[in-house]
């Protein structure tokens, strides 16, 4: 009996540890997936002919992939295409995999299927012959990478999605980088349809949606005189969020939109030979060899077609908005082989130097210079670049490195509870006790790992001070659009402006906001009262308190710990064409956002842990 109780004690702590370290270790923000589109516009002779490679298409897409592999951690797709498949054969194969390293898997799945005994049993095939022996070779691909939000995790919730029809041009392969704000509204315009979906998750109700208006297209026009654009006009009338989505129909045409507003990442590339899109644009550069220049932006409001025939057009299918392009994407989620993000991130570390040297009153004689890898060093790069202008002599380490996420069940209890401070490691003996350690990040937005881990490992180089730099601007609202950011009580900045609205005895105006924000509750136009949270606070105050919030209370360190943000204006001036600073500003780009944002503020004042939309 006493050991059957030891052994449950152990599980209970076994299933809490693992609870507290994913809360711990999942800091980072999660963000957007990544898509990735190919389609041929020559046929798989020409293919085998110019670059003897029969599957040339499939290997592009699993490229493609490949290179937006940190949009995704969650699980990965692949779907393949066949046109003019007789009667009887399968025109749509799809592979998904939601295990750890689940696009190596789906890779490895794909391009399996491609050994053949030998060469010349490849040459004598056709066309038709090739693609009914191999069962991912096609004449177009869709594949994904997930980081998942909110939903479940499994292979049914990866991406694409199939939605099945015995009409092929009714039959098509779905998947895209997307967060709706209004998913109720859509559930309540398909329930007054008389249809009623499975699930009311944004995914299946947008997949109803499409079927719905594809149904209703077909009643007016044969297979392949399928007015795409008209669909995807019906159906975006009925959306509020930020989203790209690209689809292949049974029939062979295909299309790639993005929200109205911009919001969300998505490029194409086209020639002669083939048509691809994809969430980055250096996914895309990189893949085919080309210039940055010939990567095209989807347009906001914009749906980009491909029609069997090898036609491609972009076509207007809503009203646009002003453009709000994510400015996340360019300080922390893409990668920075693209020249603009590289080079914004840099200006966002130079912005920063004259803040930092004032700071230290512009005494670099015993400080060091370090950054938070992996992303925040081009940042880092354009602050000492500009520190060195402006004072020439500065020292720089490479103090901390960070270790490999780790997924896999520890059996030890020790060590599960050593995960905890082993998400970074520091590079001792390099620090003295009379230094200064200033350290760059790309964000700090709840606090957690700069506090339970970063922090942490930083003072057992016993600094004489810290000074933590974040490259972007302090989070105050939440995101709705594809960020894992609703809960606006997990935001330290938010924390602390309620801290200091508490000392200053001004709690009033949290029940003021509290009162506005049910007022207005279901009004279609919404004002952004949670601002009033943040109007009699100064910058320098929210960045004093966030730095008494992370600071570690289990640690004996004496030393002086500083927090400097990124400013809006700094923030402005590096990234001028990616306004979207909704997180920063609380200016949404769609009603949806001030609803969300609303709602976040009143789960807050009742105490109610769950998603706002």
């Amino acid at each position: 009996m006493l050991r059957s109780f030891l052994l449950n004690k152990k599980f209970i702590l076994i299933i809490f540890y693992i609870f507290y370290t994913n809360i711990l270790f999942t800091e980072e923000i999660g963000h957007e997936c990544g898509f990735a589109f190919v389609y041929l516009r020559k046929p798989l002779s020409y293919y085998r002919t110019k670059y003897d490679d029969h599957a040339w298409a499939l290997k592009k897409l699993c490229l493609l992939l490949e290179k937006q592999r940190h949009r995704g951690q969650d699980g990965a797709g692949i779907a393949s295409f066949k046109l003019n498949m007789p009667p009887g054969k399968k025109y749509f194969m799809r592979v998904r995999s939601a295990e750890n390293n689940a696009l190596d898997n789906i890779i490895n799945i794909v391009l399996k299927d491609l050994n053949f005994k030998n060469k010349s049993e490849l040459d004598i095939l056709n066309d038709l012959e090739l693609k009914q022996n191999y069962e991912f070779i096609g004449e177009a691909y869709l594949g994904h990478v997930r980081y998942g939000t909110y939903s479940k995790l499994g292979n049914s919730f990866c991406q694409p999605f199939l939605c099945k029809n015995n009409i092929v041009s009714k039959s098509f392969a779905f998947a895209g980088n997307f967060n709706m704000t209004n998913s109720k509204d859509i559930l309540k315009q398909l329930t007054s349809q008389n249809i009623n979906p499975t699930s009311t998750s944004d995914t299946e109700l947008i997949l109803q949606q499409i079927s719905f208006y594809l149904e209703q297209e077909h009643v007016k026009a044969i297979s392949q005189k399928i007015n795409l654009e008209h669909v995807i006009e019906n159906a975006a009338q009925h959306w509020d969020g930020g989203y790209v989505f690209a689809s292949i129909l049974g029939n062979g045409d295909a299309f790639v939109c993005r929200d109205p507003a911009g919001i969300r990442p998505g490029f194409f590339y086209y020639d002669e030979e083939v048509v691809a899109a994809a969430s980055e644009r250096s996914a895309l550069s990189a893949t085919f060899n080309v210039e940055p220049s010939n990567i095209n932006p989807i347009k906001p409001g914009h749906t980009l077609i491909i029609k069997k025939s090898g036609e491609v057009y972009e076509k207007q299918f809503i009203s646009t908005l002003e453009t709000r392009q994510c400015s996340f994407e360019r300080i922390y989620f893409s990668r920075c082989t693209d020249p603009e993000i590289y080079q914004e991130r840099k200006a966002l570390g130079s912005n920063l130097a004259n803040r930092v040297l004032n700071i230290l009153n512009y005494d670099l004689e015993n400080v060091v210079f370090t950054f938070i890898p992996n992303t925040s060093e081009v940042a880092f790069r354009g602050l000492i670049e500009e520190i060195q202008y402006l004072h020439k002599h500065v020292k720089t380490e490479m103090l901390v490195h960070k270790n490999q996420r780790l997924r896999t069940f520890i059996a030890n209890d020790q060590s599960r509870f050593n995960l905890v401070t082993s998400l970074y490691d520091v590079t001792k003996g390099i620090i003295k006790p009379i230094d200064t350690l200033v350290a760059i990040d790309d964000s700090i937005v709840r606090g957690t790992t700069l506090r339970e881990s970063i922090l942490k490992k930083l003072i057992e180089l016993n600094p004489k001070r810290i000074i933590i730099i974040s490259s972007a601007p302090p989070i105050l609202y939440p995101d709705c659009y594809g960020i894992d950011m609703s809960q606006i009580d997990k935001f330290v900045a938010f924390n602390a402006a309620i801290s200091v609205l508490k000392e200053q005895n001004k709690e009033y105006i949290i029940q003021e906001v509290k009162k506005q924000c049910k007022l207005q509750k279901n009004n279609e136009h919404m004002t952004n009262y949670v601002k009033r949270i943040y109007e009699n606070i100064s910058f320098e105050q929210l960045e004093k308190k966030i730095a008494e919030l992370v600071k570690p209370t289990d640690i004996n360190w004496q030393g002086e710990l500083s927090i400097i943000y990124q400013t809006i204006e700094g923030l402005h001036k590096a990234i001028p064409n990616h306004t979207g600073d909704w997180y920063f500003t609380g200016n949404y780009p769609t009603p949806g956002g001030y609803k969300v944002l609303n709602q976040s503020f009143l789960n807050w004042c009742q105490g109610i842990q769950e998603r706002a939309y």
